[in-house]
């Protein structure tokens, strides 16, 4: 009886494990049960969008305003369609600017949304003109990477710095050193 009792609390454990496993897939993967809002679909085009994936967040300040619908390769412009859907619940001036962002150094990737100033709203089928595309990371490197390489032989060979072998900065260090001498004669 006793074995039979262990048996069935070690089932419970491992099928609560095995459950906590799936719900914390459907959190990663953007696929749980969310609320079924009405929305509205707007575009935008970047020239990079990163790791961006379908069912990416849409945040403005932080918020959960929308999701990415959709998105595409324009052959004629080189550039990515992104369809957003955005909840009704939620307006943006027609000036809005949408940027593909990171939260974090290796988190999700997202599209945020910075409302403008004018007085007229997005509507459904508008396009969302103002964009900057996600900072890739292997991108930033490896710009950082070359200038230094560019500039490491120029500064490393000469040990004074200034592209002379060091005697730009002897003339300078002489010069008031000389000024202060007359100035110390007028005083006698």
């Amino acid at each position: 009886m006793e074995r039979t009792t262990i048996d069935l609390w070690f089932g419970a454990f491992v099928t609560a494990g095995f459950a906590a496993l799936l719900v914390l897939a459907l959190k990663v993967g953007n696929l749980g049960a969310e609320r079924a809002n009405e929305t509205y679909r707007v575009e935008a085009r970047f020239d990079n969008i990163g790791g961006l994936k379908v069912r990416a967040p849409v945040r403005s300040a932080g918020v959960l305003v929308g999701r990415v619908f959709d998105i595409r390769f324009d052959n004629d412009r080189y550039q990515a369609n992104v369809t957003l859907a955005l909840d009704k619940r939620y307006t943006f001036p027609k000036d809005t600017t949408a940027s593909v962002l990171t939260s974090g150094l290796l988190g999700e990737t997202y599209v945020g949304l910075d409302a403008g100033g004018d007085e007229k709203k997005l509507v459904a089928g508008d396009r969302i003109t103002i964009t900057q595309s996600a900072v890739v990371l292997e991108r930033l490197i490896s710009q950082l990477l070359f200038s230094k390489a560019q500039e490491g032989p120029a500064n490393g060979a000469n040990p004074g710095g200034a592209g002379n072998g060091g005697e730009a900065a002897k003339p300078a260090a002489a010069a008031p050193a000389a000024a202060a001498a007359p100035a110390g004669a007028a005083k006698k």
